[in-house]
């Protein structure tokens, strides 16, 4: 792994609990739920699950108020018709705006909680997330540039929360670039992926709203184009999905160089924050990140 793919993917393992943790923040559902939508459906990986309309609705709502089928061009690895209804639906309950700001204060509030007001570190995190996410591009990168387009929280975690989100949806935006441009479609990324971090086929994705008939539709295109075989990787296969993680790092070349020589400090009080995030059941225990490592440090 070269110089910068080890940076970038630290960086994104380091961000991605405290970034990610509104999905699974209990004071965000409950603010949800107030405006009209389901409460969590229970646990998910040992914490508290999203319910799907208030995930689609709110993540989307960054980028204003959106048809579904924006929403579902933006998130990229999800069944586009599922991702429709579930924002009609959000949509008849709320709107953008007011979403937003549940959102906001559900990802505030569980911050607060975990971390305290003022965590230490939190004044050097902010500057080096500003320094971070200062050079970004908005071209091809919806969620990146509808989180870019808002102001930020009057909080001193929050504002760090919203930095933070914007450097992870600018890699996730990053990422479909990367695998659209490699020709595949969203339910292939899904098969491609679950190996890649260890998993079996067709159970994480099941998230994603697939069908079995998509399933067995993709998994063919992949066995024809000699990617997957025997419900797994080939060598080539192996090799083509790590081209496109090498692709979306490549792509977050700005956020690495922007931190530079601090990107050990700024690791360091992120995956502090995270572990105690995650200790807290505030987010996973293993992230994207942590599942492809164990996975290329066990071969």
């Amino acid at each position: 792994m070269n110089d910068l793919s080890r940076a970038a993917r630290r960086l994104a393992a380091a961000l991605e609990p405290v970034a990610g943790q509104v999905y699974f923040s209990p004071e965000a559902h409950e603010g949800y739920q107030r405006l009209g939508f389901g409460p969590s459906p229970g646990d998910f990986a040992g914490v508290a699950a999203p319910e799907m309309a208030a995930y689609f609705t709110s993540r989307g709502s960054v980028m204003g108020q959106v048809s579904g089928e924006v929403v579902a061009a933006a998130f990229g690895v999800f069944q586009p018709s599922v991702v429709v209804s579930s924002v009609a639906r959000g949509w008849s309950f709320t709107d953008a705006a007011t979403i937003r700001v549940a959102r906001d204060r559900g990802a505030i509030d569980q911050l607060v909680r975990v971390l305290g007001e003022r965590p230490e570190g939190l004044d050097r995190a902010n500057e080096l997330l500003a320094r971070a996410v200062e050079p970004l591009r908005p071209e091809g990168r919806p969620l990146y540039a509808g989180l870019s387009s808002l102001e930020l929280p009057d909080h001193g975690l929050g504002a760090m929360w919203r930095r933070a989100d914007m450097a992870r949806e600018y890699r996730g935006d990053s990422h479909i670039n990367a695998w659209t441009s490699a020709g595949l479609d969203a339910c292939e990324m899904c098969l491609l992926t679950e190996p890649y971090w260890g998993l079996p086929l067709r159970s994480y994705s099941r998230t994603r709203g697939w069908s079995d008939a998509e399933f067995d539709g993709a998994e063919a295109r992949l066995v024809e184009r000699g990617w997957l075989s025997s419900g797994g990787f080939t060598d080539a296969g192996r090799a083509e999905r790590e081209r496109i993680e090498v692709a979306t790092d490549l792509q977050c070349r700005a956020l690495v160089d922007a931190v530079g020589e601090d990107l050990d400090e700024l690791v360091g009080i992120l995956s502090a924050w995270g572990g105690a995030i995650r200790a807290a059941k505030g987010y996973p225990a293993s992230g994207p990140q942590e599942l492809a490592d164990a996975v290329l440090s066990g071969r």
